[in-house]
């Protein structure tokens, strides 16, 4: 092909759904004209966005999803890559937690996204919104997000998610009491299922406790790792085998030293009933 500009997808978020896109319309043997048809576009547009000049809204990935019968897969990864109000690097791994097998989450002082309950994602952001901290419209996008990666996790087969939760998330109170009984509840639910595992991580291991800061951890289908860790300002979201191994290491260590998941549904289900 005249021009063909070669995409590396390791370069952004906006890069890789250039690929897939591009990928998927070679697969069917469609020209980007021909694509843009039926998809109700101009080829030009379909080459800007194929090649990263031009991002997806949302209206063009659910195009792309309805003509190539992804299943919303473009639209969840062009929504990911729109998130201005995240941390560099985490739009990034939830195109990969979208695909992993098993799903390692270890998180402090906020229930992680994947277990939020509509009534607390939404209690959290709009106090982020008060704080001035990001806008009306990027606080819509936060709630619309966890919906999404929530979505995710029902696809076949069902990844593998452990998580390990440190005891300041049932502690900190966000929203109304209703809200916070909600959320407990949903952490019930969620040791419930056959594919999880929760703990928690109590006050009480003091300077047992390896890690100190939110860590996501994912193992791919081919069992390559991913993991992505942040501070307050920053995020870093790694691939190398070598950096991530020692980080799961850490996450097993923390595991060993938590409550099981018996004794956590225990605590959970006291802090319901208001007993220490």
């Amino acid at each position: 092909m005249v021009n063909r500009k070669e995409l590396d997808p390791e370069k952004s978020p906006g890069a890789r759904f250039g690929q897939r896109l591009r990928m998927l319309r070679e697969e069917h043997g469609w020209t980007q004209d021909e694509l843009g048809k039926h998809m109700g576009c101009s080829g030009t547009h379909v080459s800007a966005v194929e090649t990263g000049r031009r991002s997806p809204t949302l209206r063009f990935a659910r195009h792309a999803d309805k003509t190539f019968g992804t299943g919303g897969r473009l639209e969840r990864q062009s929504l990911a890559l729109r998130q201005t109000a995240l941390l560099e690097g985490f739009p990034e791994y939830m195109t990969h937690e979208a695909r992993a097998a098993e799903i390692r989450l270890y998180e402090v002082g906020v229930m992680p996204g994947i277990l939020q309950t509509p009534g607390y994602a939404s209690a959290l952001t709009a106090r982020t919104v008060e704080r001035g901290a990001i806008t009306p419209e990027q606080g819509d996008e936060r709630n619309a997000l966890v919906a999404v990666r929530q979505d995710t996790l029902a696809r076949t087969p069902v990844p593998l998610v452990f998580v390990v939760l440190d005891e300041s998330c049932l502690r900190r109170p966000v929203g109304d009491a209703s809200v916070m009984d909600g959320q407990l509840a949903r952490l019930v639910e969620f040791a419930r299922l056959p594919n999880t595992v929760l703990q928690i991580a109590p006050f009480s291991m003091g300077d047992r406790r390896p890690l100190s800061l939110p860590l996501y951890i994912l193992t791919m289908e081919n069992r390559a790792l991913v993991s992505y860790a942040e501070s307050a300002q920053r995020g870093r979201l790694e691939r190398e085998t070598s950096s991530v191994v020692p980080l799961l290491t850490a996450y097993h260590q923390l595991q060993a030293e938590a409550l099981s998941q018996a004794e956590s549904v225990a605590m959970i289900k006291q802090l319901r009933k208001g007993t220490p």
